[in-house]
């Protein structure tokens, strides 16, 4: 028998645009099985008459309220409204940037928006997205050796949506197919700057998300009824996809990321954690061999 799932509102109020609170209280959401939250968003409320206007909307809909105000009047004002409605109200970024205040040595600015800044990081993400989708799904092989990652894969493994979530992040992502009959020129599976990672998925999965991908696109009834004699679908086909990409990954000893029940954002998260360990592993090579280098100009001096 189903439970019904308890509904109450929930707050979330933003001096800026609220990206990081919407992930946080997603995260936190998801945590409880017999929920069904009517979220309010309030981005960008940075003056007392926005704000005022936002206390109205939660006292008419009473409900636990999270915020990521940095003006301490603007904190106030809304922690004192809270307490006298009876309803929590949490600082979701107090406790890290205490620790980091306290650990620093250094007050925080107090500045909302700070992290959206237009500076080399912004312009740096900004050219990542456009890099990202002239290089998506192998529309061209050119420029690759300018990729921070190559994601590598049979149709349907999330490569389009991760290449785009890491170009957010500002890391120039590529992906390249891999599809029957069509050969990728070993030199593009070869460079040594980027960091290549095949994805995989299992064969129901891919089966699934390819009859929803030919059903979404195929208007025509009668091409929609020949999806299921259709060979994207057939799965002993599908099975010698992954197969050949599989001996692919570890002819050329790249990692691989089974994508079946993984979300993007834990796809991309763990390539980041990859490229991490890479990049610092040849930032300790480049040191050792300056080191070495110096080392013997010492010796013949």
């Amino acid at each position: 028998m189903n439970e019904d799932k308890k509904k109450f509102h929930l707050h979330l109020v933003s001096d800026a645009s609220g990206t990081t609170l919407l992930g946080l209280a997603r995260a936190c959401i998801a945590q409880f099985d017999h929920v069904d939250p009517i979220q309010k968003f309030w981005p960008l409320v940075r003056t007392t008459r926005q704000l005022e206007k936002v206390i109205a909307q939660i006292r008419s809909n009473p409900g636990p309220v999270i915020f990521t105000f940095v003006d301490n009047s603007m904190r106030e004002r809304l922690a004192e409204f809270c307490e006298e409605m009876g309803v929590p109200c949490v600082a979701v970024l107090d406790p890290i940037i205490r620790s980091l205040s306290s650990y620093l040595g250094e007050h925080a600015k107090g500045v909302p928006g700070l992290q959206h800044a237009m500076d080399d990081a912004y312009f740096k993400r900004v050219e990542a997205v456009d890099y990202a989708m002239s290089h998506d799904d192998g529309k061209t092989l050119k420029g690759l050796s300018k990729a921070d990652v190559i994601l590598v894969g049979v149709s349907r493994t999330s490569k389009t949506p991760t290449s785009i979530f890491l170009a957010r992040r500002g890391i120039k992502a590529a992906n390249i197919p891999l599809v029957p009959g069509v050969d990728v020129p070993d030199e593009k599976l070869s460079l040594k700057k980027p960091m290549y990672v095949g994805l995989i998925a299992t064969p129901d999965r891919l089966i699934q998300l390819r009859r929803t991908r030919l059903s979404t696109n195929s208007k025509d009834k009668k091409i929609a009824a020949h999806i299921e004699e259709n060979a994207y679908l057939d799965e002993d086909r599908i099975e010698d996809e992954i197969r050949l990409a599989r001996r692919l990954f570890s002819k050329k000893g790249w990692p691989v990321i089974d994508v079946t029940k993984r979300s993007i954002e834990e796809t991309a998260a763990e390539i980041m954690a990859l490229l991490q360990t890479r990049n610092e592993k040849i930032r300790s090579e480049q040191e050792m061999a300056e080191m070495a280098a110096e080392e013997q100009q010492d010796e013949e001096g």
